[in-house]
Parts: structure tokens; C-alpha cells; sequence
């Protein structure tokens, strides 16, 4: 299937509405037509207009009113503290752990947090929403060029109103993590890719501008690699501006462009942090396989909105609209087929990105050669089409679902979602529907059935009603209960369990169970001491330091899941750890529990860190539930040279040498497993376990 619509059409010059210069009509006829073809575009023009001013209100709105902060919102605001305090993009001071997925977005709001001086909780709230709803309007306004512009049918909203109606993408169009950041990526390159299938000529900075753009996307997430990778392929491979520059030095160009930043990255990535993704991807073994649950996590988003119904809908509306504007497109492209069929149009140097019969041209060679080479070159021809832009984009938000069903999904309800549906409705965030016009006889269309035209009403209709529908219905009804699947509507989760409608400030999560303790815990423990979290939701287990205390007080480290809250309500000298490894490089690297919640499949003993933190191992300092046979046995596991190695990796001072050698080691150190209790690791790394009896003599 092949969209080739006319570079008139897709320039919004209509060339079916308005006269016909071959076509001889009466004068007053003639003028009457060309008054209602510019009636209509002027009507055409509003209603695409109000579309995109109703649906970005909408959305605007709707994540304005379901306004906060996630947790793991919050856990991106304490890598941003410590990039202003000077720490560097840590975590924890004095410890390099990346524990954000997403680089791009960890300095966007460093740097409008550094330049507005602004509460960070506010910057990142009025970022994330800026940037979901700009990727509405991008997204409507490429889908308004692949359509051909405002001069030949009604564009009305269609997927766009399926995508704010879906009730994750108002609650993560603020939350403070980077989903804005990516649906506005998508639509970005999205935008910018049709303009470049369509362009009759491309500047080279806008040309550059694209490709730096698409290789950014490891930079915004590791999964969208996938993406960038496939377009940037598609613009290497597709043919080249006619520039001074020979192509062998245009296409050196275009790897600087795309690679200068990610690769840039990549190597500082792997000589500081030690490993070659973020130490989330460690934590939740992205690599890893959970099929079963991933079709869960699918179902859980696609089986309480009845989401394939409008999936289905606008498959319908878009495959008649295709079909539509191709039948609308006949004419203008038969007057100009002499101008495309050479590829090159007369005001340009160009290739066109029209069809081209790649076989007449190579015509004038012979042998298999030249069947061969005529269908490369006319496949490096339609690579540079709005068919090819929208086979790149549904294709690889259709890849992006198999990845995400194949390592679990998620536990937030939608969330790793919404990048694909976002993905898959973007050549149908808005529709043509082409009205019954009148035909040169006076008569109008209406006295016959256009059974296209009732059969893309109906498709349309119905999928408003449908996001009618949608808008206000809630999936997950367990409130403050996990169920079985692990899944949870978090936004609901943490408004009913701290009491805010809108959580957005550390401190309203202070209501949140043994937050208010921890805090009052630590002003109570000058001495120092590792708080570690009890089953009361009034106190903690605090394992206390070693005599004699220094002076200034040994310091406070807490363990706990639950990383944002507890860290942005705690001072930065206090270290924050987790048990599963989000900014404990330890945890992170234990073997992922085969029945574990999803995104929370790896929990470490305590025993490790009272060893690691160097606390009294003792009863009775050491908590009640603790056996110091354990601990004991940590401490030698913890001694393993491989192990040591790790940690090194992050804690040790960054100094030449330390930065060549994690370079050198990043992949080894990335696929590092140990196992989780103490007693087995020993074993694993060929250790002498301390609480074994020596053998009797014989």
C-alpha cells in the first residue's frame, strides 16, 4: 500500500476543487465554483483550527484537574538537588548511581530549575503539562500534512480525542516523570518527518535539525533507540538533499549529527556511572522476559476503556480517508505525471518523494541487474514518502508493544503504554472527511449515496462517543489495595493514602504511612544511625553506629522502596537507598524473583546493608527480627573481589584512571549478578562461609 498523494494536495493546493484550466465553462459558472472552493477552505481551515484549540484545552484541562507528582516524580527532583548543590547527577552524594531513565529529562528540569529558581516541584509540574500538550498539537499538525492540508476536506480530531480520553494520559500528563517529554518527542519527529517526505526542498539546518532530533532518543528512553534507529536509517538510506557537499560527506554529516550527543554521552556514561544504560534498566532487568504478565499489563489498558473499539474505528476511518483522498488526488496526478515521471521536478534538483516507476528508470540497462537495481533505487525512493513516515511510526509503536508485553509491562496502570497508543494514532489524530460537493452540472452530491463519506461520519461519531464514554470511567477500583497482578492506578493510590487530592509537594506526602516518623526520627538521632522500615506505620528499626560517633554525627541512611518521598523530605547528607536497587547499586544487581510484583521483582536483605553502612551488628543494637548469623555471613559475601570491584565502580573518586577503567568494564560490570542471600553468594563466589564448623581432624 502506497500513499502517494499529490505535492499539490499535500501543499493544500486543491487542485480537484478548483477550476480545471483544460475544462471550458461558462464564465459565471466558473466563478461560482471558485467562490465555493474558497468558501470551503476558509471552513476547512477553521474547523482545523478549533480542533486543535478544542482537543489541547481538553487535555490541558483534564491533566490540570488530575494535577501531582508521583513518587517516582519525585525521585528525578533529588538528582536535580544534587546537580544544583554541585554533587554532580547523583543520587547520593559521593556515590555515582544514575537512577533516572531518562537523561534529557533529568537536565531539562535542572535547567529551567537553575534558570527560573523556581520550587522544583512546581517547574517539573508545569514542564510535564507544557510538553503533553504540545505534543497534541504537533501530532494533529503532522497529521493535518499527511492528509494534505487544510484546502480539501474537513480535518476533524479523531485520534486525538481517543488519546486525552484514555485516562492515563491526564494522569501522566503532569506526575513529574518524562511521559510528556516522550509522546513530544514522538510527535515532534513525527511532525518533522512528513514535512521532510513532503518538501519539494529541504534546507540543510532544518534537514540537521531532524536528525539530531531523532538521535536523541536513547537520551529520552533507552526503548525508543528503537525508533530513532529506524529513522534515521529511513533518512540515511532515502535520497539526499542536492547540496555542494558529495553524499559520502553529506551521509559523515548526518552520523556526526545523530551520534554527536548520544554517543558523547554514552562514553562520559559508561567512565562515570560504570555501567552503559541507567542503573534503573539493572534494577528492572529490562532485558528480561515475563511474556504472561506483559499480556496482563496489555489488558489491564485495553479491556476496561473497551480500547481496541475505537482502535478498530479509526483503522476503518483512516483506510477510507486513504482511499478517499487517492480517488480525489487522480486528477492532479495524471496532469503532472510527465513532471514526476523522470523523479525530478523542474524548479528543483531534488528527487521527488511521489511514486517513481523505478524500473523505466534504469531502463536503458539490461540483465538481472537491472531489475535488481531499479527496485533498491525505487525503494530508496519511497522511503522518502508519508507512506513510508506512517509505516515507521505505527511499525514501531506495534515493536515497541511486543517489547514492553515481553518484559512484564509495568506496575502503574497504562503508563509504559501510552508512548505506543500515542505512537499508533498519530497518522489519524486528525481525519479528511471530504464533503458532497456540487458537481459542474449544478447538481449537488447529495442526491446520491457516497457511501465513503456516511461510512467516515459513522466511523468518526463513533469514536467520539466512544471517548465520551471513556473520559470518565475509572479501570482499577481497589483504591488503596495492590491486587493480585501488582498492577495499581498510582495516581489514585497515593491521593487516597496521603489524604491530597493533589499530592505534588514532598510534604504532602508526609501523610504518607511512616513518613512523618522518619522524619521526626532523624531530628531525634544527632548520633547518626540506618533506619530501616518496622510494620508499624508509626516507627522505625534504627540500627545505630559504631563508638565512637565523630564529631558532626556519623550520618543517617534510610532504607526504604519508596524513594521519592523519602528522599525529597530528608536533607541531602542523608543517604537514601532501596531494596531494590533504583540508587542502591547492590540491590540492583541481585537476580530478579521469578513470582516478585512487577518493577518491584528484586528485594535485598537488610543484613547486606547493615554490614555495608558499617553499623552495630550486635543484639542488642542490631533490630529483633535480625539474626546475626546473617549478617555475619553478608559480611562475607560482601568481601567477594568482584563484588568490592562493583562498588568501586561507583564510590571510588572519578579520576583518570578510574574513569578508563569503568569505560573498559561497563559491560561486565552491567550483567554482574549476585544472589541475594548471603549464605548461596558465598558459595557463588568460592568464598569460606564464617559460621560453618571447621571439618573435625581425622
Amino acid at each position: 500500500m502506497s500513499l502517494s498523494i499529490s505535492p499539490d494536495v499535500v501543499a493544500g493546493r486543491e487542485s480537484e476543487e478548483g477550476p480545471n484550466p483544460t475544462e471550458q465553462l461558462p464564465v459565471g459558472r466558473s466563478l461560482r465554483r471558485t467562490g465555493d472552493s474558497v468558501r470551503f477552505t476558509r471552513l476547512s481551515r477553521a474547523t482545523f483550527v478549533g480542533g486543535i484549540v478544542l482537543a489541547a484545552t481538553l487535555f490541558a484541562v483534564g491533566g490540570w484537574q488530575r494535577r501531582w507528582i508521583a513518587d517516582d516524580g519525585l525521585i528525578v527532583l533529588r538528582t536535580v538537588r544534587n546537580l544544583l548543590a554541585g554533587n554532580g547527577p547523583v543520587f547520593n552524594a559521593g556515590e555515582r548511581v544514575e537512577a533516572n531513565t531518562s537523561t534529557v529529562w533529568t537536565y531539562l528540569v535542572w535547567f529551567f530549575s537553575w534558570l527560573t529558581q523556581a520550587r522544583l516541584e512546581y517547574v517539573v509540574l508545569a514542564i510535564a503539562l507544557v510538553l503533553s500538550v504540545a505534543a497534541i498539537v504537533f501530532a494533529m499538525l503532522g497529521a493535518a500534512r499527511l492528509w494534505g492540508g487544510t484546502g480539501s476536506a474537513l480535518l476533524l480530531p479523531a485520534g486525538a480525542l481517543v488519546y486525552i480520553a484514555v485516562p492515563p494520559a491526564r494522569d501522566y500528563a503532569t506526575s513529574g516523570l518524562e511521559s510528556g517529554l516522550v509522546i513530544f518527542w514522538l510527535a515532534l519527529l513525527w511532525w518533522w518527518m512528513i514535512r521532510w517526505s513532503q518538501a519539494e526542498k529541504v534546507r540543510l539546518a532544518s534537514f540537521f535539525g531532524l536528525v539530531f532530533t531523532a538521535g536523541l532518543a536513547p537520551l529520552i528512553r533507552p526503548e525508543l533507540t528503537l525508533v530513532g534507529a529506524l529513522a534515521l536509517l529511513m533518512i540515511f538510506c532515502a535520497p539526499l538533499p542536492q547540496t555542494r557537499l558529495r553524499p559520502i560527506v553529506l551521509r559523515g554529516i548526518i552520523i556526526a549529527a545523530a551520534g554527536i550527543v548520544p554517543v558523547g554521552y554514552q562514553i562520559w556514561r559508561m567512565g562515570y556511572y560504570g555501567l552503559p544504560y541507567p542503573n534503573t534498566a539493572v534494577a528492572k532487568d529490562a532485558g528480561g522476559a515475563k511474556w504472561g504478565q506483559g499480556l496482563l499489563y496489555l489488558w489491564d489498558l485495553l479491556g476496561p476503556y473497551w480500547l481496541l473499539v475505537p482502535l478498530v474505528l479509526l483503522t476503518v476511518l483512516g483506510s477510507a480517508a486513504w482511499r478517499t483522498s487517492l480517488s480525489a488526488s487522480s486528477s492532479s496526478v495524471s496532469s503532472s505525471s510527465s513532471r514526476h515521471a523522470s523523479g525530478r521536478d523542474p524548479q528543483t534538483e531534488e528527487p521527488q518523494p511521489a511514486s517513481v516507476d523505478s524500473g523505466q528508470k534504469h531502463a536503458g540497462t539490461t540483465g538481472a541487474v537491472t531489475g535488481v537495481r531499479g527496485r533498491i533505487d525505487g525503494f530508496r525512493t519511497w522511503l522518502r514518502t508519508p507512506a513510508a513516515v506512517v509505516a515507521l511510526m505505527v511499525g514501531s509503536g506495534l515493536l515497541l508493544v511486543i517489547y514492553e508485553i515481553r518484559v512484564g509491562g509495568d506496575f502503574m496502570h497504562g503508563r509504559m503504554l501510552l508512548p505506543q497508543l500515542f505512537s499508533l494514532l498519530l497518522p489519524v489524530m486528525v481525519v479528511p472527511i471530504r464533503l458532497p460537493r456540487r458537481n459542474p452540472d449544478g447538481e449537488t452530491a447529495f442526491q446520491r449515496v457516497d457511501w465513503a463519506f456516511v461510512l467516515m461520519v459513522a466511523a468518526w461519531i463513533g469514536t467520539v462517543g466512544w471517548a465520551l464514554y471513556a473520559c470518565n470511567t475509572t479501570a482499577i477500583k481497589t483504591g488503596t489495595k495492590i491486587s493480585s497482578s501488582g498492577i495499581v492506578d498510582e495516581r489514585v493510590y497515593y491521593v487516597l493514602n496521603t489524604g491530597h487530592d493533589h499530592p505534588i509537594r514532598a510534604e504532602d506526602y508526609l501523610d504518607y504511612a511512616r513518613m512523618r516518623a522518619m522524619v521526626d526520627d532523624i531530628a531525634s538521632t544527632p548520633d547518626g544511625g540506618l533506619l530501616l522500615n518496622s510494620p508499624s506505620f508509626r516507627f522505625w528499626y534504627i540500627a545505630p553506629p559504631p563508638q565512637p560517633i565523630p564529631e558532626g554525627g556519623y550520618g543517617h541512611t534510610v532504607y526504604f522502596l519508596n524513594l521519592g518521598m523519602t528522599s525529597m523530605n530528608v536533607p541531602l547528607d542523608v543517604r537514601v537507598i532501596d531494596p531494590m536497587g533504583l540508587a542502591y547499586p547492590l540491590a540492583a544487581h541481585t537476580d530478579r524473583l521469578t513470582d516478585g510484583r512487577i518493577g518491584h521483582d528484586k528485594s535485598l536483605y537488610p543484613d547486606w546493608v547493615i554490614v555495608d553502612t558499617g553499623m552495630v551488628d550486635q543484639k542488642p543494637w542490631l533490630p529483633w527480627y535480625m539474626d546475626e548469623k546473617w549478617v555475619t555471613q553478608a559480611r562475607t559475601a560482601l568481601s567477594c573481589p568482584d563484588t568490592q570491584a562493583l562498588l568501586i565502580s561507583s564510590r571510588d573518586p572519578l579520576t583518570f584512571e578510574r574513569f578508563r577503567h569503568n569505560l573498559k568494564n561497563a559491560l561486565r560490570f552491567a550483567s554482574y549478578r549476585i544472589d541475594r542471600v548471603p549464605k548461596y553468594e558465598i558459595q557463588r563466589c568460592g568464598l569460606v562461609d564464617p559460621t560453618t564448623p571447621p571439618p573435625a581432624p581425622r
